[in-house]
């Protein structure tokens, strides 16, 4: 059957051929990420599933793709086959595993968005290219949104820079598939080589180039996992690979298959990576922080870790309920409505979250702010009244707490109040620092149960184990009630995690519950207290450096050194 008939017979959707990058998810492209949208179907190679099933839309069919093991035990050079992880469609569903050019040509019927999704960039995918020359035979419409290629972004991140002042050349080999001939080539060049393979087969690849015609003493650096917060990176030579790599104890290993980059020359700047190492410098990187709060409040605090080179996991520890007598906040939330209140103070999104709740069950939306003023604890409390459609008209101009917040507060004055009551929706344990000091402002306070807060359900037993077992590098303790649910639902974190706690209080709890406190945050933010782990991260880094010791994360060392050291200071 020609291409032409076979095209008439079908109705076809759309194929996109995506390049995910090297695995940061922050490298996909705005292309990429707005056709991850609008995609009906995602096909996508098992690597780079995470970092593109987050951008594609609720209800899309989902499959991934895996090396044939029977041909093949090394990842990318078996015949791809896909296996089906979620689907909305009988026709992805079944059977569950495919030939991949088959699935993406079948899924494309029927009008359907298929995007085919793979590791670095798809114009150097043998696989993605034989697709599309199936799509190009049968008519079916198709793009190419490039992608860093893998062997260009992970130099970069390792700092490694592959070309010079000098404009070195550069040439490429995947050592899975270089012919002799290709071997030959890049030994006779005196330029930088970027060689693709894997943990157990480097020095098989130092050995080709060296019988080629390259140097034994010529620079080499071998990065694994490279652009994620695995990365690691070692310099060598040529005739030294295989050595340092056996005293830094990755081979021999089974998990040998893993695929590396390792760039080789002599003007490929591996003297230089000190000064250029910018990603696996970073205060904290690769550590495992625990976050001991919900997804939704420790949003902005673990992007500010994760760029500090850090891998946030978060924990919630306590459960938001509604109050066990909702009186109280109905009349409350009427109130507001018919003027009782010249001012509304919100301590925390859970308590905008609670009225907002009331607000909807009531078909009332922000309008019912009108002509009353709002103040807003701390950044995230008044992002969340900004997404409500209200603008706080008060937000501490210092210290982010109950204490900051009446220090602006402004007295009662009846000549410019006409109203002096103040409208204060809280959780059920809140102190009384703020209804004090409101009422001696000359206020008088609705003081109103908003939200119960109850322990949290614990975590999965591996979350479990790693916080008594040393499994997490640091925890940041943003109140004494966090450090209390913690230990009760987890167990206290092991002596080698670094505690870092927010203030004066949440120390003396974690103190009182047995734990040594690393870090203390100068200013009670969750911000600042990001802040002082990573100059805590930055000063143990610069410690190891001077001392001529590698750099290790906390959870690298041995409990007892870390014990013994502790007790002496």
């Amino acid at each position: 059957m020609s291409p032409t008939t076979l095209s008439a017979g079908l109705e076809h959707g759309h194929v996109t051929f995506l390049g995910a990058g090297p695995g940061d998810p922050g490298l996909l492209t705005l292309r990429a990420v707005e056709a991850l949208a609008n995609a009906d179907v995602l096909v996508a190679e098992h690597e780079v599933l995470d970092v593109v099933r987050t951008h594609a839309r609720e209800g899309v069919a989902v499959v991934h793709t895996d090396p044939d093991p029977s041909s093949d035990p090394v990842p990318g050079t078996g015949t791809p086959q896909l296996t089906v992880v979620d689907g909305t469609s009988a026709t992805v569903g079944a059977p569950a595993v495919r030939d991949a050019a088959h699935l993406v040509m079948e899924a494309a019927r029927g009008g359907r968005r298929v995007v085919r999704a793979v590791s670095g960039d798809p114009g150097l995918d043998t696989d993605a290219a034989a697709e599309m020359l199936a799509c190009a035979a049968a008519g079916v419409p198709f793009e190419v949104v490039p992608g860093i290629a893998t062997a260009v972004g992970v130099p970069a991140y390792a700092g490694v820079p592959l070309r010079d002042a000098q404009g070195t050349d550069v040439r490429f080999v995947d050592a899975r598939t270089a012919s002799d001939r290709c071997w030959t080539e890049v030994g006779a060049s005196d330029g930088t080589v970027v060689v693709s393979t894997t943990l157990d087969s480097v020095a098989a690849a130092a050995g080709e180039l060296v019988s080629a015609g390259r140097k034994p003493d010529t620079p080499m650096t071998v990065t694994i996992a490279g652009t994620t917060t695995r990365q690691r990176t070692w310099t060598a030579t040529l005739g030294t690979v295989a050595q340092t790599l056996k005293q830094a104890k990755v081979l021999p290993s089974p998990d040998g298959h893993r695929p590396v980059i390792a760039v080789v020359g002599e003007r490929s700047a591996a003297a230089q990576r000190e000064q250029l190492s910018w990603f696996e410098s970073k205060p904290l990187f690769g550590w495992k922080v625990l976050v001991p709060r919900t997804k939704e409040q420790a949003a902005s605090l673990s992007d500010q870790l994760r760029s500090y080179g850090a891998v946030p996991h978060e924990v919630p520890t306590i459960a938001v309920e509604p109050p066990r007598t909702p009186q109280q906040m109905e009349r409350a939330v009427k109130g507001l409505v018919t003027g009782r209140y010249e001012w509304i103070a919100f301590t925390s999104v859970n308590a905008v979250k609670a009225v907002r709740e009331k607000f909807e069950e009531y078909g009332l939306d922000a309008r019912a702010f009108a002509g009353i003023k709002v103040a807003a604890v701390g950044e995230q409390t008044a992002k969340a009244l900004i997404a409500f459609g209200v603008k706080p008209d008060l937000v501490p101009s210092g210290e982010q707490s109950a204490a900051g917040l009446l220090e602006d507060w402004p007295p009662y004055d009846p000549v410019f109040d006409p109203i002096d009551r103040v409208f204060l929706p809280r959780a059920d344990i809140a102190t009384e620092t703020l209804v004090a000091g409101l009422i001696e402002l000359g206020w008088e306070v609705d003081d109103v149960t908003a939200y119960r807060t109850v322990r949290a359900s614990p975590p999965p037993a591996e979350t479990r184990e790693a916080i008594k077992g040393g499994g997490f590098d640091a925890v940041l303790f943003t109140s004494s009630s966090t450090v209390r649910n913690l230990v009760g639902i987890a167990g206290k974190p092991h002596n080698v995690t670094v505690i870092a706690c927010i203030g004066p209080a949440t120390a003396k709890t974690a103190e009182e519950h047995g734990l040594r406190v690393d870090v203390m945050s100068p200013e009670p933010s969750v911000h600042k207290l990001a802040e002082a782990l990573a100059d805590f991260g930055a000063r143990r880094r610069a410690a190891a450096l001077e001392a001529g010791e590698p750099v290790t994360r906390p959870s690298e060392r041995r409990a007892g050194a870390r014990r013994r050291r502790s007790t002496s200071t």
